[in-house]
């Protein structure tokens, strides 16, 4: 019963807590979104604070002259009292008590003052007599309890004093009271008192309290009324500027302000019409100039296709012959057929960035296993592989995963990827690694070289068009400078992102995060961009559980250990040199190793036996059959050339 009643009592609790604590919320919401009530607030606070304090100040003045006028009339009215009483006690002989004659003289009081005890300016008071009798005991006549100890001993001393006290009048009146007592001048012992009841004054000074408190809180609504008023007047042109600034950053480049009058409001508006007008023509010009520039690179691209066909046709003619030529003829039509590739290669390049760039590119999407996508990225460049001896790790998902994506720009961006890292690789392995999370809606491709890895802040720059970090260093594999930033637009598209990390002498790391169901939310990425960090000399088991994860299979931890067994550089720690070789092959010491991924696959059987070190961003990338290179783009895949257009 007690448990159960403690535990009502905590929920109400808890539930009055949640609703006093979502409407502090709502408040400071409010309070920090209207200027208009901050500053409303603001002036009714000072002015209560002012309102108070003047409040104050009056009624003590007030205070203070009301009592001092009772004092000086009560003053006044015991000067005659004690002529009354004086007079009193020494015209009277007859043979009664001093207690009768003490009462007769109080009675006299009443006489003199019309049968009341109504003291003129000073109003009614009570009157107490007290004197020493014959016989050595006090005599009294009214309350006598009622007047201070303190105050008697001054009267005692001869001294005309008063004090204000709380008393109780024998007519009912119990409350503040000013009483004034005062010796008399021809009987040693006689103490004469008069009590002044403050009832008047407490009524004025309530009166006076009433009325101030009143006026303050009219005061205060009228000063609030104004307040809002005035500060709409500022507010309303500054939340109208607000929001046609708001539209104008939505696009709607005609929206002006009303422009009232001759004010600092109406100046400002017409400086705010002006800055719009100037930000609508800037951005109508460049609009002009970008619709230009892309129908110039389209128009130029469309063009040279025609000569181009004509020039390939002869190309492939010479090169058909170049049996029957001389070796140095037959170097030059080689030549000739190679550089028209990486020129059809950098056509196809315009071609796509000027339909993303006018905003054409379409998505052909299916839902399909994007497993099939990475083989095909992987078998595209296999050659390149082979040729340059780097390993490819592959670590792909036992299960199918399948997800809505255009296969084609999917497997574009992953083969400009791998042909990027096995450019940059030096000789160490390539790792690529997919998983995919169905609760977040996101599908997750990493391709991790260990090569000569990315200066600081150039992991943004490394998608910019045409951008190269080196351009002094060699490229394998050809490469237009468009690669990776037509790889951006296409990750853009499937509304997903592509990222990019790297660090001098660990390698560099490229992300591609896509939604598994177009039109959800994409949540995180079930991959981590950047590779563990791995130091010291350990052995290759140990070095590929780390890389590959504890939730790898035995198979792709097994390949991920072969892969070092035949690297056992890539084992030892080390540290990154001072600068980067700008050609492979050249010895450096070897580089510190830190990422990887579980492979189930690996490609291209033989492994270098000498490591090279760690790379800087440079080199181009394709993109539509070229690789992606360092920087902008990458090498170019010859066997992919033919799926440039989209």
């Amino acid at each position: 019963m007690i448990a159960g009643s403690r535990n009502r009592v905590q929920r109400w609790l808890a539930v009055a807590v949640a609703w006093f604590r979502n409407l502090g919320e709502q408040l400071g919401h409010v309070w920090r979104r209207s200027l208009q009530l901050r500053v409303v607030v603001s002036t009714l606070t000072l002015s209560l604070i002012v309102i108070t304090i003047l409040g104050v100040v009056l009624t003590s003045q007030i205070t203070d002259r009301l009592l001092d006028a009772k004092i000086n009339a009560a003053v006044e009215e015991m000067g005659r009292a004690r002529n009354t009483v004086q007079n009193q006690l020494t015209g009277v002989h007859d043979s009664g008590t001093q207690q009768s004659r003490l009462d007769d003289a109080r009675r006299a009081l009443f006489s003199s003052a019309g049968g009341t005890q109504t003291g003129g300016a000073a109003g009614s008071y009570e009157a107490v007599l007290a004197m020493t009798g014959d016989s050595g005991q006090e005599i009294t006549s009214g309350a006598i309890q009622e007047i201070p100890a303190e105050l008697r001993q001054f009267v005692k001393q001869r001294q005309v004093s008063y004090q204000f006290a709380t008393v109780s009048s024998p007519d009912g009146y119990k409350g503040s009271a000013l009483i004034i007592g005062s010796p008399s001048a021809d009987i040693d012992s006689l103490e004469i008192y008069l009590i002044f009841p403050l009832t008047n004054e407490q009524r004025s000074l309530a009166l006076m309290r009433g009325t101030m408190l009143i006026g303050g809180i009219v005061l205060l609504v009228l000063l609030a009324a104004i307040t809002a008023l005035v500060t709409r007047q500022v507010v309303l042109p500054i939340r109208s500027a607000a929001r046609i600034a708001s539209r104008f950053a939505d696009g709607r480049l005609k929206e002006r302000m009303l422009v009232r009058g001759e004010d600092d409001m109406a100046r400002l508006a017409m400086s705010f019409n002006e800055m719009a007008e100037s930000l609508s023509n800037q951005i109508t010009q460049l609009e002009e100039f970008g619709n230009l520039q892309r129908r110039f690179t389209s128009d130029v691209s469309h063009e040279l296709r025609t000569p181009l066909t004509t020039v390939r046709m002869a190309a492939d003619l010479i090169h058909g012959s170049s049996d029957d030529l001389d070796p140095a003829l037959a170097r030059s039509a080689e030549l000739l057929v190679n550089e028209l590739d990486r020129f059809e290669g950098l056509l196809n390049d315009l071609l796509e960035i000027s339909r993303h760039d006018a905003g054409v590119a379409e998505l052909q999407v299916e839902s399909l296993d994007v497993r099939m996508c990475a083989r095909a990225a992987v078998s595209t460049v296999r050659h390149l592989a082979k040729e340059t001896g780097v390993e490819l790790v592959v670590d792909l998902p036992e299960e199918p995963l399948v997800a809505e994506v255009d296969p084609r720009r999917v497997e574009r961006v992953l083969r400009n990827l791998l042909a990027n890292a096995i450019d940059h690789s030096e000789g160490k392995p390539v790792l690529m690694r997919m998983r995919g999370d169905a609760d977040a809606n996101a599908l997750a491709i990493v391709v991790r070289d260990q090569g000569v890895g990315l200066r600081p802040g150039e992991e943004k720059l490394v998608f910019n068009r045409f951008w190269r970090s080196d351009p002094s260093r060699m490229r394998r594999s050809g490469g237009t400078g468009l690669g990776l930033s037509i790889s951006v637009e296409d990750a853009n598209l499937h509304d997903g992102k592509l990222e990019a990390w790297g660090e001098i002498g660990v390698g560099a790391s490229f992300r591609l995060t896509l939604p598994m169901v177009r039109g959800r939310k994409l949540g995180p990425s079930p991959l981590s961009l950047e590779p563990p960090r791995i130091r010291g000399a350990v052995s290759p088991e140990q070095l590929a559980l780390d890389i590959a994860g504890s939730d790898a299979a035995p198979a792709a931890i097994a390949s991920v250990a072969a892969v070092l067994e035949s690297a056992p550089a890539a084992l030892e720690p080390g540290s990154a040199p001072e600068s980067a070789p700008a050609e492979r092959g050249s010895e450096a010491p070897s580089a510190e190793t830190g990422d990887g991924e579980p492979g189930f696959d690996t490609i291209a059987p033989e492994f270098p036996s000498a490591v090279g070190e760690s790379h800087a961003a440079e080199d181009d990338s394709a993109a539509d059959g070229t690789a992606s290179g360092r920087d902008a783009s990458g090498g170019s895949v010859p066997a992919a050339q033919g799926d440039g257009q989209s």
